[in-house]
């Protein structure tokens, strides 16, 4: 392997020690469904492959990026940043304006079929696409032209998975999700916003193993989504019980009891949330005493609504 690439050597001058490494190694192989003997394997495919990513944002409020990026369990962003070659992403690259859409037209000609193109938000189709452009182009010709030129299409975000809050009836601008205007297979990634830590794990496995993980039917990570967040879910034995919170702030939220007749989602909602959490795994939103909305479900805006009605 090239010296000049040697991973943990360029974390630790950012401040992430080896031990640091091999722990975010370890939690990419819990969260993968992997044994702990495959975290030195995790080590090695992340230390010796560095594939070329072009991340587009289109109609999205930067949320997903937002906790990309801000993720710290452990340095999960540092590291994976430092490990793909993330040529193009409006937010993070230093080039702007022409400069930036240059490199992008060249990402794009020099790596065809090699690339990973992450999509976040997305794709208004009304009025030819009039309601979303840069530099000129409409998302849709754009997203046409990455996601049909990538190996492999990762979307992030209910948006990009299923079209989102902007597909929400009425959609005034016809949001539709990434796979519906290109017509490419994507790994759809949901949330709102989806967890860094499956975002960073699903990058990993693609590093790890060559191809990206096994999906469910509605193309998201089985390692992810394979199961309902109520069978995971810390307060399920008062949900068996008959123990449930009535109103917020009563007895039985002091207690800790089941949500569900407050709105909770948990039992028709697939996601590892109350599994590996947020915020450094320190917490997530039952946790915190609010209701899950079903984020990570298709057209969760309207289906699922109201939040804080038991459905």
């Amino acid at each position: 392997m090239d010296k000049s690439f040697d991973v943990p050597e360029r974390l630790a001058v950012k401040g992430v020690t080896r031990r640091d490494f091999m722990k975010f190694c370890g939690l990419m192989a819990t969260i993968l469904g992997l044994p702990m003997s495959f975290a030195p394997r995790i080590a090695e495919a992340v230390a010796q492959k560095r594939p070329t990513v072009v991340w587009l944002q289109l109609g999205e409020c930067t949320g997903c990026t937002e906790s990309f990026i801000r993720s710290t369990y452990p340095w999960a962003a540092d590291i994976i940043l430092d490990t793909i070659d993330l040529a193009y992403h409006e937010t993070v690259m230093a080039a702007a304006g022409d400069q930036a859409e240059q490199i992008l037209e060249d990402t794009i000609k020099n790596n065809k079929g090699k690339f990973i193109a992450i999509v976040e938000g997305s794709i208004p189709t009304k009025d030819n696409g009039v309601y979303g452009k840069i530099h000129g182009k409409t998302f849709m010709d754009l997203a046409n032209q990455v996601c049909k030129n990538a190996a492999a299409v990762i979307a992030v975000g209910n948006c990009a998975c299923y079209g989102g809050i902007p597909a929400a009836k009425p959609n005034p601008t016809g949001a539709k999700s990434v796979s519906e205007v290109t017509g490419v297979k994507t790994v759809n990634l949901a949330g709102c916003p989806p967890n860094a830590d499956n975002m960073v794990a699903t990058v990993v496995h693609f590093l790890l193993l060559g191809k990206l993980p096994a999906l469910d039917d509605k193309g998201r990570p089985l390692f992810a989504y394979g199961q309902l967040i109520h069978d995971n879910c810390p307060r399920r034995g008062h949900f068996e019980n008959g123990n449930f919170v009535k109103e917020f702030g009563d007895d039985g939220a002091a207690k800790g009891w089941c949500l569900y007749e407050v709105g909770c989602k948990g039992p028709e909602t697939s996601h590892n949330c109350p599994i590996i959490k947020w915020n450094q795994g320190t917490n997530w939103p039952i946790g915190a005493g609010h209701p899950c909305i079903g984020c990570s479900e298709p057209a969760f805006w309207d289906d699922l609504s109201p939040f804080y009605v038991k459905k």
